[in-house]
């Protein structure tokens, strides 16, 4: 295989870098789909893209997606004629040399990856032949990180066209229990929200969105080329009081330490502002506004001080003061007064901040220094290294150095390094609207300190990552991993050893039991280890020097090659078909700018051959079904091939199988069709007839369908066997907001329901319930104006159109009018309008079944149906002898039982308030059973 590779940089922000749509005309994003799994604050998200090549020729395909900031990527694969092309993960300077070598080639093509605020990019491309199709897969993780008392998953979705087959599922599960959860983003609001179900049940959450195509053009960031915002969930976990939430697998653990019901310390805190001539303008402003509101938020046993600085010093006072309300309104007019000009003396600045807070000991506070500028030292000491030791020397690990890098003209790389070097972080501030808002946003994070000199023991355990901090706030978390020597649990024993106020206080539980997860040689646990140590690898990497960086900078590579991480020091090479480039994909660091875009590509791309062609109304794909045993399809109609016509249909595909229009009998499906007359049709067919093809061995699904328009008296009859089981009964959950429990009722019988009404859509969603008890529904039946219906069981799906009649197997995607259906190997998608029902399909007992989801209610007030029921509200009025429930101001009698959720994967078990299903549904039975 001949192989060329792509530089892939990633510098700045670039928001420009998508391509038009222009472009994408001839090819179609037919499937785009975002799956995210969160175990013990650990996400692991995939990203799932197909695409259709529809012209006659070649074309260029690209997926282009964002991730955060923080996550690693772990797993890149492309599948292209039933080939996987998988990344693989390298050292940098392998991948480079490999890269280098094809430049020599003149062989690569450059591929630009960009930052953004919390955002990485990342893009590559393949030539695609024509109708052809690719299904790209990226696999990212990260560790989520509490602040302000949550935690935050973020999911970018920017597929680049409107998507009929879109969907983003996200699924939370906490040992320790899930204390609340929302979703919020640009995604989440107006015409979107509807888009959203969420269910939290204890120690389980699940959010999906499933945005219609309509709904991904009209949204407040939709457009022609679809969506692009975030969706962003937020949850916290209950809280041990003590020493925590602790988890052990395959011999390696992870602790989550935030103790509650502490009281806070008070602080002591020196601001240095750069007030020099870049900070000109808008970036004042908001300083001014920002730093007035800091203040504003300091209590009175805080002690404060604040200066600025240009190419020289100026104080508001030369000592730390307390927090009283005269010298908090002193302060707020310096800031307001605060004038730019001269050049940026950072050293001087800093180290009198250090000489503030040192000239200034409090037993039983803890202090902070806050650096904020926007560029880099020209006046005074300029050499960074230098400054970079000066501070150190001046604060000798008392207190943390907290710096702000506002905008991108800053050296982030060298307050990162002063930042880490003094037990504090660096935050780069952007240039926008909200900058005000960033500022006072990360002051909220380091503003109640609750312990300091934080020291993690682990008896029992080795090879620890981080285990001494210098402060804990409220809102945040302490994080440690490591490995249990010999797998003795036993033995290992976690204790915490810290300050608060001015008392020594430890941590620890003799009686605490270490959660064990399911053992597994790749868990999460010990994924989530590896990530910490790499993401400290490469800290300790920036800070130090000498042996002791390379040091760090081998670890690092060796751990990041073993565990597939992409990082500064790996880069992801990812395979393509032959004859085309490769891509390696290189992990940024922040603080980069961007670079230009470069590209080219070889002169001679080879020319896949196109796939065989076929009538209009055959669609070719892999069968992937087998025979409907229950079901059989009989279509009959007129011979009039005596006047130049070709006979009429005696067999049709169902399942895999043919059925004898005469007999019933059924024969093999060979891919052609028998005609009347009993020639077979190969090749063309008339009106009133349909074709068979043998599917070509590619591809993922098979439909058949007939036009039926011209032979009135062809229509499809379903002729079922009858249920010989006496009626059983089938329990449903109704949902509620808030209460603790949720209701539950019993419909009895192999009745059909009125899952859903939508009038002005004019739309129909029955169900018929199935004769085993508890075993969901056997069919579903849509009916959409006056001529469509769609008949949908657990193997196979019909879809009549007026006299057409056409059977889906195995995966597809097909629009009918203002209908859209997907197929996937576990569920159908139904979009009409600003409705989406999943029908999900479940096994129990060896037998399959149906369960309908609404995954977006319509904004009609008007629908009616056992799907649009809006979650019930109720009060315990009375709990002995037995429980009394009153709703709408009548009691009903309940009784606790369970129910399972079937709208989610694998359904969970709930307990519920078992009631009449006239109680909960607050009408008759009656007027949700089809005739």
């Amino acid at each position: 295989m001949m192989e060329a590779v792509v530089q892939a940089a990633v510098f700045g922000l670039l928001l420009a870098s998508a391509p038009t749509l222009a472009d994408k005309d001839d090819w179609d994003i037919y499937s785009f789909h975002i799956n995210s799994t969160v175990s013990s604050r650990y996400a692991t998200t995939v990203i799932t893209s197909r695409v259709a090549n529809r012209m006659n020729q070649s074309k260029e395909i690209e997926f282009h997606v964002r991730i955060p900031k923080n996550a690693f990527i772990s797993k890149f694969r492309m599948l292209i004629d039933g080939q996987f092309y998988d990344g693989v993960v390298k050292g940098k300077e392998k991948a480079q040399q490999t890269y280098t070598e094809a430049v020599s080639r003149g062989q690569s093509a450059g591929l630009v990856s960009s930052v953004g605020r919390t955002l990485e990019e990342f893009k590559t491309a393949v030539t695609l032949a024509a109708h052809n199709k690719v299904t790209f897969e990226l696999t990212y993780e990260e560790l989520l990180k509490r602040r302000l008392g949550k935690y935050e998953l973020q999911i970018h979705a920017r597929p680049m066209q409107p998507v009929k087959d879109f969907k983003v599922d996200v699924y939370i599960n906490e040992k320790a229990g899930i204390n609340f959860m929302e979703v919020k983003g640009g995604l989440s609001t107006k015409a979107l929200a509807n888009a959203i179900t969420r269910t939290h049940v204890d120690k389980q959450a699940w959010v999906y969105f499933y945005p219609t195509e309509d709904q991904q053009k009209t949204c407040d960031s939709c457009g022609e080329q679809g969506m692009n915002g975030d969706l962003v969930v937020v949850y916290d976990v209950n809280r041990n009081p003590s020493l925590g939430d602790i988890k052990k697998s395959d011999r390696y653990f992870v602790h989550h330490f935030a103790p509650l019901n502490l009281a806070s310390i008070p602080k002591n805190v020196v601001f240095v502002i750069d007030q020099s001539g870049s900070m000109r303008g808008r970036k004042m402003q908001q300083t001014r506004t920002a730093l007035i509101h800091i203040l504003g938020d300091l209590a009175e046993e805080d002690h404060f001080g604040l200066l600025t600085f240009d190419s020289e010093v100026f104080h508001w006072k030369l000592e730390l003061v307390p927090a009283t309300g005269d010298n908090l309104e002193s302060a707020k007019k310096f800031a307001r007064e605060i004038v730019e000009r001269g050049a940026t003396d950072i050293s001087a600045a800093v180290l009198e901040g250090a000489r503030m807070l040192n000239a200034h000991p409090r037993e039983g506070s803890a202090s902070l220094l806050i650096l904020l500028t926007d560029g880099d030292p020209t006046a005074g000491e300029t050499n960074p290294e230098v400054i970079q030791s000066n501070v150190r020397r001046a604060i000798v690990d008392k207190f943390p150095l907290y710096c702000l890098g506002f905008g991108f003209d800053v050296n982030f790389k060298f307050l990162e390094k002063m930042s880490l070097q003094n037990n504090g972080v660096a935050r780069r501030i952007y240039e926008d609207s909200d900058a005000d808002l960033q500022l006072t946003g990360f002051y909220n994070e380091v503003a109640t300190p609750l312990l300091t000199d934080v020291t993690m023991i682990y008896s029992g355990g080795a090879n620890l990552t981080q285990t001494n901090f210098s402060q804990y706030y409220n809102g945040s978390e302490i994080v440690v991993a490591g490995q249990i020597t010999d797998n003795g649990i036993e033995t290992f024993t976690p204790q915490v050893v810290a300050i608060s106020r001015n008392r020594r206080v430890t941590f620890s539980d003799t009686h605490a039991m270490v959660e064990s997860e399911e053992e597994a040689s790749d868990s999460s646990v010990r994924r989530v280890w590896a990530y910490l140590t790499v993401k400290q690898l490469l800290e300790k990497e920036l800070v130090s020097s000498g042996p002791e960086k390379e040091k760090a900078k081998k670890e690092a590579l060796e751990l990041s090659l073993k565990f597939s991480f992409v990082t500064p020091f790996t880069s992801m090479v990812v395979t393509k078909p032959q004859g085309e480039n490769s891509d390696v994909l290189h992990k940024p660091r922040e603080g980069k700018k961007h670079e230009g875009r470069r590209r080219s590509f070889l002169h001679s791309m080879p020319h896949r051959p196109t796939r065989p062609s076929t009538s209009a109304l055959v669609t070719q794909h892999r069968l992937h079904s087998q025979s409907d045993e229950n079901t059989e399809v009989f279509v009959t109609g007129s011979d009039h091939r005596q006047h130049g016509q070709q006979g009429h249909i005696r067999r049709v595909l169902v399942g895999a199988s043919l059925v004898d229009g005469a007999s019933g009998r059924r024969g093999s499906a060979q891919g052609r069709m028998q005609a009347e007359g009993g020639r077979t049709q190969d090749a063309g067919f008339s009106q009133n007839a349909a074709r068979i093809i043998a599917p070509p061995p590619d591809y993922e699904a098979f439909l058949v369908s007939a036009d039926l328009h011209d032979t009135p008296d062809m229509f499809p009859t379903i002729v079922t066997p009858h249920a010989t089981e006496a009626p059983l009964s089938h329990r449903f959950l109704q949902k509620t907001e808030n209460l603790s429990l949720p209701l539950c009722f019993d419909v009895t019988g192999k009745v059909q329901l009125k899952l859903l009404h939508h009038p002005s859509e004019e739309l129909f969603v029955n169900g018929q319930l199935d004769s085993v008890r508890n075993g969901g529904f056997r069919r579903i039946t849509i009916l959409l104006k006056t001529d469509l219906q769609v008949q949908i069981d657990t193997e196979k799906i019909l879809v009549i159109e007026g006299q057409r009649i056409s059977g889906l197997l195995g995966y597809i995607s097909h629009t009918v009018g203002s209908l859209t259906l997907v197929s996937r190997e576990k569920e159908i998608d139904v979009a009409v309008g600003d409705t989406r029902i999943v029908i999900a399909i479940h096994k129990e007992g060896g037998k399959d079944f149906l369960w309908p989801i609404l995954r977006q209610r319509p904004l009609d007030d008007n629908v009616s149906g056992i799907l649009a029921l809006k979650p019930a509200v109720y009060d315990e009025v009375q709990q002995s002898p037995s429980t009394r429930l009153q709703i709408k101001g009548h009691d009903y009698d309940s009784t606790r039982a369970s129910v399972v959720d079937h709208s989610i994967d694998p359904p969970p078990t709930y307990d519920c308030w078992l009631m009449s299903a006239e109680s909960v549904l607050q009408r008759s039975l009656d007027d949700f059973i089809v005739a």
